[in-house]
């Protein structure tokens, strides 16, 4: 696959969202986002931003009723989006992972790009539940909607942190550069599949 075929596009409708995902896994980092959720567009510019992903997101949906299905849909769109990008991983390094501190919070981000769906996720307890309109309880549900469609193995852990902003913030930070990481080529490996299965 050529550096130019690296590219996703999802576009998700159903009665609650209508979803439009792009990603460029080998971008600059420009990023156009937009779901009605402030602190979610804000956490997915960290995400094009630090993997140098090219990523447009257009979400449309009911947050009359509240965020839920804008951020789930949002998600999920970007997994498919983010999978179909991959191709056939040939040549890539398929692992990654990166450790990324804000303030008194730390993320410890590790992803194998596997194939095989899996979600490990740990932050503190007791934190506030809102950011403006965003509900940290979905932080979790983005990475597993996310984890579903992309299938990939993604282990987060954020062993400490107080404030509720930087808590999450750093994860996506991370998260964004464990990506790049396994999604990169490997110099070495040109025309070959990293696993011993013959298949991810």
């Amino acid at each position: 696959m050529t550096r130019e075929g690296r590219v996703g596009r999802v576009e998700r409708v159903t009665k609650e969202t209508s979803v439009l995902v792009e990603i460029d896994l080998d971008g600059s980092g420009k990023v156009d986002v937009s779901t009605g959720v402030g602190f979610y567009d804000h956490m997915l510019d960290q995400l094009g931003r630090h993997g140098l992903f090219d990523l447009t997101v257009k979400t449309e949906g009911d947050l009359h009723i509240d965020s839920h299905h804008t951020i789930e849909d949002t998600a999920l769109a970007l997994g498919a989006a983010f999978k179909q990008a991959l191709g056939d991983k040939v040549g890539i390094y398929r692992f990654g992972n990166c450790t990324v501190p804000l303030d008194e919070s730390l993320a410890q981000v590790t992803v194998d790009l596997s194939g095989r769906p899996y979600l490990v996720h740990t932050e503190p307890e007791n934190m506030a539940p809102m950011i403006g309109e965003y509900d940290t309880t979905m932080t979790r549900h983005i990475l597993e909607s996310f984890v579903a469609q992309a299938q990939i193995a993604l282990h987060v852990h954020v062993p400490y942190g107080r404030n509720a902003h930087h808590i999450v913030e750093c994860q996506f930070k991370a998260l964004a550069r464990a990506l790049r990481y396994a999604s990169e080529r490997d110099p070495r490996a040109a025309g070959i599949l990293p696993s011993t299965k013959g298949a991810l």
